[in-house]
């Protein structure tokens, strides 16, 4: 396991960043050209450990896959899928490292199939839970065996399904995703019905590979209709908005910084960390410039904001920023008052508690921090002191120490800071070409 050493900013942050390939969109790019009857063309998907866990899958299921490296770090595939076939057996359990978007889609994917499938993952997927997807892809007829607690490991006997109506109790991307896929083998309508709005990639990606995805924005419910085909198309994948907020706070809370983070997805269900840093009086704004099928991209500029003061963020709100509540929380020290959010027990379940982590780890740098079975305060503003932070092998903990490293009186050890190769592994390298001070021990 490595360290990184988070030196106090030496001066501004400036300059522009490609932040990189998208997460949430390379996972469902990869999965599904992978199901598709034919070849596709993936550009610019994020290499990290969670993307490489779907990669292996789908081979593991029978798709081929050549990846080529790229100079931005990304990655270029050519996949061909298994279309009508279907995925085969494989020749042992696929093990879906701490990927919970893996080892969820393919549930939904494997369950219309006639395969019987053994997902693993790593100690800390091991311990989420995953009783939220199999209860609806049961009641559409494919059945699951799981460790007890309904945890990983658990093997998937997909079968003959049945089309359902589904009123999701939380809202969750990645159970709406698995119901969708699994909607793809059911005959008639498969709807989802949401208590909140969450990332909507699947339902903008999907029709690009020839699926109609129908939408109901009022009654926040989406459907397909079963059987369906996927066909083959290629895609470009854009820059994650979640690693973009890591570095935008970075440039909000370090003084006399002005940064440009370039290319990144701007999905509306996506940029919710951005609408609460502007009701804070962040100087944080977005600008679309193109469109990568059917997801909006442009840019982020971030500059130094010596005025932030606290919000209360909503339950309702939380699904369209739950990744982003740790590098919010930071970001609430620097605010006057109380920064509230509501609603977030989901973020117990996470990679690691968030809720716990980051209250014990805030407080241990300085901060007034206090949380509850669902919701989490902060209280500032006050400058943070130097310490050793652990990221308990959780990726946006990692990142969020090390940016609060920046902006303390002295510096502050990550402990296991590989954890960041799950999402944005070279998030120190950009680190260092917007300031001098951090190294990696």
């Amino acid at each position: 396991m490595t360290s990184l050493l988070a030196s106090p900013a030496g001066g501004p942050l400036s300059g522009r960043v490609s932040v990189p390939g998208d997460k949430s969109i390379s996972h469902r790019g990869v999965l599904f050209a992978a199901m598709s009857a034919g070849s596709c063309r993936l550009t610019g998907v994020l290499d990290s450990a969670d993307v490489r866990s779907t990669i292996e899958a789908v081979r593991a299921l029978g798709a081929v896959v050549l990846a080529t490296g790229r100079r931005d770090g990304g990655l270029d595939l050519e996949v061909t899928g298994w279309g009508a076939t279907g995925p085969v057996r494989p020749s042992g359990p696929i093990d879906c490292g701490n990927s919970g978007t893996t080892a969820r889609l393919l549930m939904g994917i494997l369950a219309g199939w006639d395969v019987e499938v053994s997902l693993i993952g790593d100690e800390s997927l091991s311990r989420r839970p995953m009783s939220r997807v199999m209860e609806p892809l049961a009641r559409m007829g494919a059945s699951f065996s799981p460790a007890a607690g309904g945890t990983l490991p658990l093997r998937v006997c997909g079968g003959r399904l049945r089309a359902i109506r589904y009123e999701m109790p939380v809202a969750s991307a990645q159970v709406k995703s698995a119901i969708l896929l699994a909607g793809l083998r059911a005959a008639g309508r498969t709807v989802v019905i949401e208590p909140a709005p969450s990332r909507d990639h699947t339902e903008r990606l999907l029709p690009g590979f020839g699926v109609g995805v129908g939408r109901d924005a009022g009654e926040r419910a989406c459907w397909v209709d079963g059987p369906a085909r996927i066909l083959p198309s290629d895609l470009s994948v854009p820059g994650d908005p979640s690693s973009a907020a890591f570095l935008a706070v970075a440039a909000l809370m370090v003084p006399g910084s002005a940064i440009v983070l370039d290319g990144v997805a701007l999905n509306p269900t996506r940029t919710g960390f951005v609408a609460v840093l502007q009701e804070m009086g962040a100087r944080l704004t977005t600008s679309v410039d193109r469109a990568s099928g059917a997801e909006p991209v442009g840019s982020i500029s971030a500059t130094y904001s010596s005025s932030l003061h606290g919000v209360t963020v909503a339950a309702d709100r939380i699904a369209g920023l739950v990744d982003e509540v740790v590098i919010l929380a930071l970001a609430a020290t620097a605010a006057t008052g109380i920064t509230r959010f509501e609603g977030v027990g989901e973020l117990r379940v996470k990679e690691s508690d968030r809720l716990q982590a980051v209250q014990e780890g805030l407080s241990a740098l300085g901060a007034t921090v206090r949380s509850g079975q669902d919701w989490l305060e902060v209280e500032g503003p006050v400058r943070l002191h130097g310490g050793r932070s652990d990221s308990l092998g959780d990726h946006r903990l990692a990142m969020t120490w090390a940016v609060a490293g920046l902006v303390a009186r002295g510096p502050v050890t990550v402990e296991r800071w590989d954890a960041v190769d799950v999402s944005y592994p070279r998030f120190a390298h950009d680190l260092a070409q917007l300031q001098d001070g951090s190294r990696v021990g």
